[in-house]
């Protein structure tokens, strides 16, 4: 029986992090950084993702690059999947984590653009780029596929629904990417719940402290609380992980 060390260990993978220049994302590419994978962090801004791939490499002793990428615009992900095969010639991991959520005064406020951008970066990027890295690593060694996805997905307020809707797709797309490519492609989806990110800072201090009281961890969830799981889910440890939904809430959302 495998030592449980060596089935966390990550060491000659290759894994893809969207939206890793900071947050969430930036959490979970040192994660698998540290646990032994090369990372290329993707995200709109290509300097803040050079800039954390610097800082990622010096930590871990890892291979890290930075490539800028709009998920949101299809060319955009075909240029990035050629980018990782130029880079590091596979691929392993794929944690789609690129994710926006657009303020608005009221539903018959919402406008074209801020939907369809919404659906652009939360769901159509992550199809295309998971099907364009998923055929290849069928066609390879095989992997594993993380969707970032939303508690409030299950549980949609009328305060961000464009969103929730969009994340819902990728719950759907999740669904079906797990039986796409398997035995040799797992695919996963992460429902994160409250948690103190970028999207957050709209919310206000009060509002954050009222949520981490509801909570029955007694506080909102930080970006490496997101880091084990994705590991385990990126890793041979979850290899009869497939096509499963993990609340990561605190148990915020229990009573779904």
């Amino acid at each position: 029986m495998r030592q449980a060390a060596e089935m966390f260990d990550l060491t000659g993978k290759v894994a893809v992090v969207t939206g890793g220049s900071r947050g969430i994302g930036r959490a979970v590419a040192e994660g698998l950084a540290a646990a032994g994978a090369d990372v290329l962090i993707a995200s709109r801004k290509a300097e803040a993702c050079e800039r954390a791939a610097t800082e990622i490499a010096a930590v871990t002793g890892r291979r890290a690059v930075g490539v800028g990428c709009h998920v949101g615009r299809w060319a955009d992900c075909d240029h990035l999947v050629d980018a990782v095969y130029n880079e590091f010639g596979r691929c392993d991991v794929l944690v789609n984590n690129a994710g926006m959520s657009p303020l608005y005064d009221s539903l018959t406020a919402v406008s074209e653009e801020l939907y369809d951008k919404t659906h652009a970066v939360n769901a159509r990027g992550p199809f295309r780029l998971s099907v364009l890295l998923g055929a290849r690593m069928a066609d390879a060694d095989g992997g594993s596929i993380i969707n970032v996805s939303t508690a409030g997905s299950l549980r949609p307020g009328t305060d961000d629904l464009p969103y929730a809707m969009a994340k819902a797709g990728l719950n759907a797309l999740t669904l079906g990417l797990a039986g796409a490519w398997a035995p040799k492609v797992r695919a996963n989806v992460v429902l994160p719940g409250p948690f103190d990110t970028d999207i957050a800072k709209a919310w206000g201090e009060d509002a954050k402290a009222a949520v981490g009281r509801l909570n029955p961890m007694q506080r909102m969830g930080v970006p490496e609380d997101m880091v084990g799981v994705c590991v385990f889910l990126a890793s041979d440890a979850a290899s009869y992980v497939n096509g499963a939904q993990v609340l990561v809430d605190g148990g915020f959302f229990r009573t779904l």
